[in-house]
């Protein structure tokens, strides 16, 4: 009876098991996503829409390792600690896989830290500085979009092309717009070495004083300006300066000026003439794009804007290394991350294993307004590959890990 009671129990417990593996089995691979949504509400709205549709076509196939995949994610508003709160909380409450994500460059260096301490991955979808794969990068760290030497080494063509001398700079003073600057300086000088910087105005992050910043760059009189704003202080900027007749007969440059997010509000404003980097989505043709556009538009009922493509990336970026290193292994995941190809809709991009920097390119043109509203004209595409710096200078600047 002994036996046979045992038996039984035995095989209850077996049966109980047959159930619970398949379950467990079929549990979501969670994604930890952390990002300033409050903050930069323009950009990563349109980002949040971006992982959506990604996570649908993902799951919609299959999912990935025979599993669905889930974006968990969290506020960090906008600020470096509580972003390595909210990570620390991903990993270890909601056991998430590993890190994407943020949008500032203060808080994606403080979350790529974290994750080098606690070695896990993270692919950083957004925040420009250099210094997240070159001055402080580390192992565990990979970046998506190009960073803002690549996206100034673009615009240097043109600016070195018209060889103005006298040179103004204004730029949010935190470390994005630092790093800009410090590029754009560096760059430009390579290329045109008598050109002067005869003022610059570094403002707080989204607390410009915008007329009397306009009327110092005024007084300097500058032939061209180089600028790194975005969002709200650009727009203020824009009609400080025109206001003022800042812009006449000078040359401006401006990085990010020409991405939806950021020029869509300024309407008929749009400053005619500037160059930017952007995203020109009523033109661009590709087929890799006009499918991502289509489905974009047949579940949000509106374009993307230049965070959709992004956040798309993102997760697919994600899934890609989930897919090539077979399993959730960090160190499996770091491996296929390096060299890792993802398609995109602009295209297929390479995380460089030297830097972990991806090759994803960006537009340059020039900004004119139609029917009451700004858009970019004049454009032309910059493989990201092409601005990057090579072996040699990249490890003179990246440390070793």
């Amino acid at each position: 009876m002994l036996t046979r009671n045992r038996l039984l129990a035995g095989a209850t417990a077996l049966l109980a098991l047959s159930f619970t593996v398949p379950a467990l089995a079929q549990e979501p691979i969670k994604l930890g996503e952390i990002n300033s949504y409050k903050v930069f509400a323009a950009f990563l709205d349109p980002y949040k829409k971006g992982m959506e549709l990604a996570v649908d076509e993902v799951n919609a196939a299959g999912g990935v390792l025979g599993r669905k995949i889930e974006v968990v994610s969290r506020d960090d508003n906008g600020n470096p600690a509580d972003a390595v709160r909210a990570a620390e909380e991903l990993l270890s409450r909601e056991k998430v896989a590993f890190l994407i994500g943020t949008f500032p460059s203060n808080v994606g260096l403080a979350v790529a830290d974290f994750a080098k301490q606690k070695k896990t991955l993270f692919i950083a979808g957004e925040p420009l500085t250099d210094k997240i794969v070159w001055g402080q990068g580390n192992a565990y760290t990979f970046r998506l979009r190009p960073s803002t030497y690549m996206q100034t080494a673009m615009l240097i063509p043109d600016a070195a092309r018209l060889h103005k001398k006298r040179w103004a700079i204004v730029y949010p003073n935190y470390e994005y717009g630092q790093s800009a600057t410090a590029a754009f300086k560096e760059l430009l000088k390579a290329k045109q070495p008598d050109a002067e910087f005869v003022a610059e105005q570094a403002t707080p992050l989204g607390k410009i004083d915008a007329g009397t910043v306009a009327q110092a760059l005024a007084d300097a009189k500058p032939d061209a300006i180089f600028s790194s704003l975005f969002g709200a202080d650009l727009a203020k900027f824009v009609r400080a300066g025109s206001e003022r007749g800042l812009f006449k007969n000078v040359a401006v440059f401006d990085l990010l000026g020409g991405e939806p997010e950021y020029l869509d509000p300024l309407k008929d404003e749009a400053p005619v003439g500037w160059y930017v980097t952007g995203y020109p989505w009523q033109d661009l043709q590709t087929p890799e794009h006009t499918r991502f556009f289509n489905a974009y538009k047949a579940k949000f009922h509106d374009y993307p804007r230049l965070g959709s493509v992004v956040g798309y990336s993102t997760v697919m970026s994600a899934v890609a290394a989930i897919r090539k290193a077979g399993a959730l292994d960090q160190d499996k995941l770091v491996v296929a991350m390096a060299g890792l190809q993802v398609a995109t809709p602009f295209g297929a991009v390479t995380f460089r294993a030297i830097d972990h920097q991806s090759t994803m390119g960006a537009f340059v043109g020039r900004i004119a307004v139609k029917d009451g509203k700004g858009y970019m004209t004049d454009w032309h595409f910059v493989d990201g590959k092409d601005v990057l710096p090579g072996d040699a200078e990249v490890k003179k600047m990246r440390p070793a890990n």
